[in-house]
C-alpha cells in the first residue's frame, strides 16, 4: 500500500464534494489516450507544480540506477515517488515512511502553483 495524493486544475475540477469525488473516480480510471508519464500532457500549471515536487520527491519511473546505488542510508529510495500525469490532474503514490513530509510539501507547492490538492489516502480533504 502507498500513501497516495492528488492534485488538480482548479479550472477543470468541481467545485462540490459529491461531483469531485465521482469527477476523480473518472479521472482514476486511467482512461486517457496518453501513458500517465509524459508530463507535457498536462496543464502549464501542473507542469510547475511537478518540477517543483521531484526536486524532493524523485519521479521513481526516471531515477538513475547508478544514484540508488550510491544512497547508502536508503533515503533516496524512501523518497522516490510514483507519478500518474493526467490532463487535468497528477496522482502520487509515496512510501508510507515519508507521509508527513509528502502530505505538507505537495500540499505547500499546490497553493504556491494556483492547483487543487486532494488528500486521497487520509481524510479526503479537497483544497
Amino acid at each position: 500500500m502507498s500513501y497516495d495524493l492528488m492534485v488538480f486544475d482548479k479550472e477543470q475540477a468541481p467545485n462540490n464534494k459529491e461531483t469531485f469525488l465521482r469527477w476523480y473516480d473518472e479521472q482514476t480510471k486511467w482512461a486517457e489516450p496518453h501513458d500517465y508519464a509524459t508530463i507535457t500532457v498536462t496543464t502549464p500549471a501542473l507542469q510547475k507544480w511537478y518540477q517543483d515536487m521531484v526536486e524532493q520527491f524523485p519521479n521513481m519511473n526516471l531515477v538513475d540506477e547508478e544514484l540508488l546505488d550510491e544512497d547508502e542510508d536508503d533515503e533516496l529510495e524512501s523518497r522516490l515517488t510514483e507519478y500518474s500525469i493526467g490532463y487535468a490532474m497528477i496522482y502520487t503514490a509515496f512510501a508510507w515512511s515519508v507521509a508527513d513530509e509528502a502530505y505538507s510539501t505537495m500540499k505547500e507547492l499546490a497553493e504556491k502553483h494556483g492547483v487543487g490538492f486532494f488528500d486521497v489516502s487520509g481524510e479526503g480533504e479537497i483544497f
